[in-house]
């Protein structure tokens, strides 16, 4: 990929930020601490993010003239979720800077451009072919074979977008699927744990990563994470060397979420990028000098970026729905607890309403902390 310049900008600067929800949030707290001024682009009105900032422009986000305004009030912009319209993004890159630019949201925000950029790259990823019509999924079922999963290239999150295919009864049913959208099927992976790890590069193009750490799902949606993850040395030093070549071969500028799969103790491989700070990086608010959304403000506005410290463990649990309320009763027992509430205006189930992060020397105590929020498990 070409070089992106990066430029350096000190507060108080105006960042502009494309998404309202919690990582926008997050990114607008320490960006405001530290000086900068922020701006926010999103639908609706006193979104999470915009709670915090300094405006916010309320327009859906393939508004191109809204983004344009957004761009003529910010001196750097970023987006805080994959589906922006590019085309738009690149009008207004003419007028902030893009430190992500576009390519970054080309990759990431369509699986088959991801897995052929993680496959030319050297990386292991899951074996994959392209969906979009009847003769394509019997292709695709012969080169990929049972069980695997079909999923539409863009769009979809926790577990949106996408079917098992474990039989060729399955396959009758995936016309439902491809026959709206290009589609990938991927081979369904046998693994011991999930896992993911955080990574920038700094104004000097130096790599930056954070821990890896283990993940828990629950109804395809992140529930737990363990930091550092308890796994071998072997599996840790991979999953940093493959976040290496990553972010040097994207000419990575803001924070990457690199999702993997630990096969065994020797091996794991590459499910999927997220190309902004990730709800497993929420941890390191508290757990290491500095957070994933420090390290994101200051990689897009050319500062420089010291090497990650975890002093302790932690485990962050997120807060589902009712999770919510039950969690705001409990904080009175629960000193050791880091809260955090997002201001979502409804609480509805399965959604993401905050997290709690513990830290201390005892794995098992600090699931056992975190437990006690029996609510949506």
């Amino acid at each position: 990929m070409s070089s992106n310049s990066i430029k350096t900008l000190l507060p108080p600067a105006t960042i502009g930020i494309v998404g309202g929800g919690q990582l926008g949030q997050m990114m607008a707290l320490i960006a405001k601490s530290m000086g900068y001024k922020v701006g926010i682009l999103d639908p609706t009105p006193q979104a999470p993010a915009s709670q915090v900032a300094d405006f916010q422009i309320v327009a859906e986000y393939d508004d191109v003239d809204s983004l344009m305004e957004l761009a003529d009030k910010s001196d750097v912009l970023t987006y805080e979720f994959e589906n922006v319209d590019e085309d738009a993004l690149l009008k207004a890159k003419k007028v902030a800077e893009l430190p992500q630019g576009v390519d970054l949201l080309h990759i990431t925000g369509e699986r088959l451009n991801e897995k052929n950029f993680l496959r030319q790259a050297g990386i292991p990823v899951t074996n994959f072919a392209a969906v979009s019509d009847e003769a394509s999924m019997t292709d695709a079922i012969k080169e990929v074979g049972y069980p695997a999963i079909l999923k539409t290239v863009s769009g979809g999150y926790d577990g949106h977008g996408q079917m098992d295919i474990n039989s060729p009864q399955d396959i009758e049913k995936a016309v439902e699927l491809y026959g709206k959208a290009q589609c990938i099927l991927e081979a369904r992976q046998s693994f011991i744990a999930e896992a993911s790890v955080m990574v920038t590069r700094d104004v000097n193009g130096k790599v930056i990563t954070f821990s890896l750490v283990e993940n828990r799902h629950k109804n395809h949606i992140l529930h737990t994470t363990i930091a550092p993850g308890r796994f071998s040395k072997t599996i840790h030093q991979k999953a940093h060397d493959y976040a290496e070549t990553i972010a040097n071969k994207l000419d990575l500028y803001g924070v990457l979420g690199i999702e993997l799969f630990v096969i065994d103790d020797k091996d794991l491989m590459v499910n999927e990028l997220a190309p902004r700070p990730h709800n497993s990086g929420h941890y390191t608010i508290e757990a290491c000098n500095i957070s994933q959304f420090e390290a994101h403000i200051r990689s897009i506005c050319g500062l420089p970026i010291p090497q990650i410290a975890q002093e302790k463990p932690a485990v962050m649990r997120n807060l589902l729905g009712a999770d919510l309320t039950l969690a705001r009763n409990l904080l009175k027992e629960h000193p050791e607890w880091h809260f955090h509430d997002y201001g979502k205006a409804e609480i509805r189930p399965q959604r993401k309403m905050g997290h709690v992060t513990v830290l201390g020397d005892d794995i098992d105590q600090l699931l056992k902390s975190t437990d006690m929020l029996k609510g949506e498990n």
